[in-house]
């Protein structure tokens, strides 16, 4: 299935962009809504995928400083076709911009495995709403789509 990419800023897309992370993040994941916005949203690139007939099934992030993460993608759209496809985008945009390292937020118990994919942990483990996290870094060219189900 092809999808329509949209490169977005926040200020432009913040509805749909608030409403797909409230979907996955706060109502499934049970997250809390004040660790699930920032101030980054307002200066970070953000991927819209529309599904074909134009509504919205997935959305990430890429911050001014390399970071991919807010990847929410609703449940029946979980495939490796839009994973790759956000990937895709997100890496382009990162080639644009010059940044040369991707930075991930990793679920503690998934650190091996990013390691396995050529991320390497980054400064002390830390808790985000309740879950113990590891930042994790990798040069853009190595990049290899990290375990979606363990970021954030």
């Amino acid at each position: 299935m092809a999808y329509k990419v949209q490169r977005v800023l926040w200020q432009e897309a913040q509805a749909q962009l608030k409403s797909l992370r409230k979907a996955v993040f706060v109502l499934e994941w049970r997250l809390p809504e004040s660790a699930e916005f920032d101030e980054l949203d307002n200066k970070a690139f953000h991927v819209l995928l529309l599904s074909q007939d134009d509504h919205p099934i997935a959305t990430a992030r890429l911050t001014q400083h390399g970071e991919i993460g807010r990847i929410a993608v609703l449940p029946k759209h979980r495939n490796t076709s839009v994973y790759n496809t956000l990937f895709a985008a997100l890496l382009k945009q990162a080639t644009s911009q010059n940044i040369e390292q991707i930075h991930v937020q990793s679920a503690l118990d998934r650190v091996e495995y990013h390691r396995q994919k050529g991320f390497k942990p980054v400064g002390p483990v830390f808790m985000e709403a309740g879950i113990p996290m590891q930042k994790m870094v990798c040069q853009r060219q190595q990049f290899d789509a990290p375990d979606v189900r363990h970021i954030h």
